[in-house]
């Protein structure tokens, strides 16, 4: 009972720290076009990481993200004592490279790093076999497919409404895209809350389950039957982690990859949220990291090839590529530890 309780507060930690390490994604074109202050960026974006439990209880009727999580290991190995280590070691993993690539100021994906430490705590418990080679292949493409599509989306977006606002007054014009950037932002911030917070709420289920084998109170058959008090925990912390910003990661994000107005800062957020919403339907956990990066390097393309700091994209490319790799290898350290209790 003591290893569940401590994967779950875990995970409510990588989840916090997640909030922190992720709010740069939905503020840091908002507070550097200077729209709204730091402070009050991240409770704005935190107020809708809260938002986004509602739409997904309610309206999208169901956590498909979080089930796809709790899928990266076959279920039958999440069976006895030694699945609760595994999935122990993915967390703690998950949090140290989180922890480490924020102190860096690396916006790699906090989504990335959990399935990489789930993943390879597994590898190093029970060998290959234990790992849905199918689930961790989509998520992993989705590596390169998401900036992807938030690059062609926020391309196609600034083509359509430079065509519409040609005839504005650019003063004029700059004005209202200000205040669209509230909009644009909350949108993001919606996707995120959706995305992130089913992550760890995956985990916890992976958890549950394996506790359930040992007939431990609080486990359960499958992720049909999480507690509600589950997933209303996951986006309140992410909210609260959110509202603790990460100034480091604001930074890259909001001026070192190409400098960003009001309108491109409305094209990235909106053609991030549309990727996003896109694969909550497809039920793929993927980089809120990744697809805001993707989408303002679609802005600044749009302008001119030499607008975007391909040095400062090529460094980020590097540390996405290695996210998994690295964390499903320091999982794999880890588990060989924790196995020795």
């Amino acid at each position: 009972m003591v290893l569940l309780v401590t994967i779950v507060l875990l995970a409510l930690l990588f989840d916090f720290i997640n909030g922190f390490h992720d709010a740069a994604n939905s503020i840091a074109t908002i507070v550097s076009t200077r729209v709204l202050t730091p402070f009050q960026a991240v409770i704005w974006a935190a107020f809708f990481n809260f938002v986004a439990f509602f739409i997904s209880k309610f309206i999208i009727g169901e956590f498909g993200i979080a089930n796809t999580v709790s899928k990266t290991v076959v279920e039958s190995y999440l069976v006895g004592s030694v699945a609760l280590k595994v999935i122990l070691s993915g967390v703690l993993a998950a949090v140290v490279w989180n922890l480490l690539t924020w102190w860096l100021g690396i916006p790699s994906s906090s989504s990335h790093t959990l399935i990489g430490g789930f993943a390879g705590a597994a590898i190093a418990a029970w060998g290959w076999q234990a790992v849905h080679g199918e689930v961790v292949f989509k998520i992993a493409a989705f590596i390169l497919i998401a900036p992807l599509v938030g690059m062609v989306t926020a391309m196609i977006i600034t083509i359509i409404i430079e065509h519409i606002c040609k005839k504005i007054n650019p003063h004029k014009a700059n004005h209202w895209f200000k205040r669209l950037q509230l909009l644009s932002s909350a949108l993001f911030s919606i996707g995120h809350g959706m995305n992130d917070s089913q992550k760890v709420m995956g985990i916890i289920a992976a958890a549950m389950i394996a506790a359930h084998s040992l007939g431990l109170a609080g486990g359960i058959n499958s992720i049909n039957d999480l507690p509600s008090w589950v997933p209303i925990t996951c986006f309140t912390v992410i909210s609260i982690g959110t509202m603790s910003g990460g100034w480091r990661i604001v930074k890259t994000m909001g001026s070192k990859i190409t400098k960003v107005t009001p309108f491109e800062g409305v094209v990235a957020e909106t053609a991030g949220a549309i990727t996003l919403y896109m694969t909550e339907i497809l039920k793929i956990p993927v980089s809120t990291t990744h697809t805001i990066t993707g989408a303002i390097i679609g802005v600044g393309a749009t302008k001119r090839l030499s607008a975007v700091r391909w040095g400062v994209t090529q460094s980020l490319l590097v540390a996405w590529l290695l996210t998994i790799p690295v964390s499903a290898l320091l999982a794999g350290i880890i588990y060989k530890i924790v196995a020795l209790f």
